[in-house]
């Protein structure tokens, strides 16, 4: 047997083995770095609402908010869905394009909880029986939002 073609072979068995142990590391890494479903149920999901209105009307929006969406927030953290709101704005402004009025941030109980099939109309219908002028007055703080988007975020632990 040429002695190039045994090495070509040992080195080609001996990479081949590398990878396979390499891609072993990489799959169990990931299986394990991940949270199980239950840990996932247990733990509060956080996202944060960003709101930008037209220019000049982040008073009326934040009224707007404070009646008729607000209300409904506080209604789901008494029962136990949100277990925080908190709600923000610049203290100066940005760059247009960077620029935002209102972040609301919610702590969920967890992760299935913002989809669980929780009637939130129902609730809405309950707290405000005028529903004509609940849903035009909706409708102006949506008229009134040049963009809206939602972030959910987690902590960065920095001592691991």
């Amino acid at each position: 047997m040429n002695p190039n073609t045994h090495h070509k072979r040992h080195v080609s068995t001996t990479l081949s083995i590398l990878f396979l142990n390499l891609s072993l590391f990489f799959f169990f890494e990931t299986i394990l770095a991940q949270p199980s479903q239950s840990g996932l149920k247990e733990k509060p999901y956080v996202v944060e609402y960003y709101y930008k209105t037209a220019w000049g009307h982040a008073d009326e929006f934040i009224q707007l908010y404070k009646k008729n969406h607000y209300p409904v927030m506080k209604k789901e953290e008494e029962l136990g869905r949100i277990l925080k709101l908190t709600i923000t704005k610049p203290r100066l402004h940005s760059t247009e394009d960077g620029r935002w009025d209102f972040k609301v941030t919610i702590a969920w109980k967890n992760i299935q909880i913002t989809d669980d099939g929780f009637d939130e109309q129902e609730l809405i219908r309950k707290l405000y029986p005028d529903q004509e002028t609940y849903k035009k007055e909706e409708q102006r703080r949506f008229e009134i939002l040049l963009a809206h988007w939602d972030l959910p975020v987690v902590d960065v632990d920095l001592d691991k």
